[in-house]
């Protein structure tokens, strides 16, 4: 199989949890980019990196056939349209995009280009909802009915952190709601043409707490419940007829259980490693680039940041750099 050469753009904490999940499929990594070099060498010194970059030169590169994008999401849109416009693949971390009108203008650039979109979604590429999925659709619970979804990250209160700024997209939606409703998508037959919600702001203006109520056409239902300033156990249950699937951790499940209502038998069921799951995603990329896998995540994702744009649109909140770019 052709070796892909990657670079990665970005050097927090997701992007060297990329690096290791590259040097242990790989063994090695083509390059690194990204604002400060002193952070590209830093980052590269760790690694076996072959090629340390600004953002120019790591674009301008021919060699160079996929690029990570571990920014923030602020970031996100332009670097996708940079990377492709320069016939790079793209493998980019969550929420790929702000806004539905970034990800349809990438999609599009994408497909006239020919080259390979995919958002680092752990949970479009974790085994276990590969098995979680395949048990729905077998019939395991029933009749599909209800999936309710929890996602509680209590950040330490700081108004200067990013994650309470509306300059840098702040708030509970597009940094945990995002695996909730990815979760929720995977699931669902159709996309929700309903959708109802409340929300507690920050005193920054960003989203605190917010409660979300979907239905699609096939009456399939959805519940979910996320805050920033309070724990909440990591928990998706999909219910049917006959049973239902809980999985805990979600973001990075490896087991699933499974609990018929007629008799109230459980088992639980394992695929997969959590430590693998940006090894799953990588492998899933590769894959999608190589011709052996269809990319069927990325109409997933579209799906998720349009219910995201439905979500704030009713909120009537619209972060301060969307003004100015409407």
């Amino acid at each position: 199989m052709k070796k892909w050469n990657w670079g990665i753009l970005g050097q927090g904490a997701i992007a060297v949890q990329m690096a290791e999940a590259l040097m242990k499929e790989h063994g090695t990594i083509y390059a690194v980019a990204g604002r400060h070099m002193e952070k590209v060498t830093a980052f590269a010194s760790a690694y076996t990196v072959e090629h340390c970059y600004d953002i120019e030169s790591l674009l301008a590169d021919e060699q160079v056939d996929i690029i990570y994008i571990a920014t923030p999401h602020t970031y996100h849109y332009d670097y996708i349209m940079r990377a492709l416009q320069h016939g790079k693949h793209v493998l980019c971390e969550k929420a790929i995009t702000v806004n539905h009108r970034q990800l349809q203008e990438a999609m599009a650039l994408a497909q006239k280009k020919q080259l390979i979109l995919m958002e680092a979604m752990t949970i479009f590429h974790m085994p276990v909802f590969a098995k979680a999925k395949e048990l729905v659709e077998q019939g395991a619970i029933g009749k599909l009915k209800m999936i309710q979804v929890n996602f509680g990250s209590c950040k330490e209160y700081d108004v200067t952190n990013r994650f309470f700024s509306p300059q840098l997209a702040g708030g509970a939606l597009l940094d945990i709601g995002t695996y909730a409703l990815s979760f929720v998508r995977w699931f669902l037959h159709a996309q929700p043409d309903t959708v109802l919600t409340n929300m507690i702001p920050f005193e920054t203006g960003v989203d605190e707490m917010s409660g979300i109520i979907l239905r699609n056409s096939l009456d399939e239902m959805a519940t979910v419940t996320l805050t920033m300033r309070a724990k909440l156990p990591k928990v998706g249950i999909v219910a049917g007829e006959e049973g239902y699937l809980e999985i805990r951790e979600y973001p990075r499940a490896d087991s699933l259980q499974i609990r018929y209502t007629r008799d109230g038998w459980t088992e639980t069921l394992d695929a997969g490693t959590r430590s693998d799951a940006l090894v799953y995603e990588l492998r899933d990329m590769e894959a999608a680039v190589s011709a052996t896998a269809n990319n069927s995540t990325l109409k997933l994702s579209s799906d998720v940041v349009a219910l995201m744009d439905e979500v704030r649109r009713q909120w009537g909140m619209r972060y301060p750099f969307e003004d100015e770019e409407a």
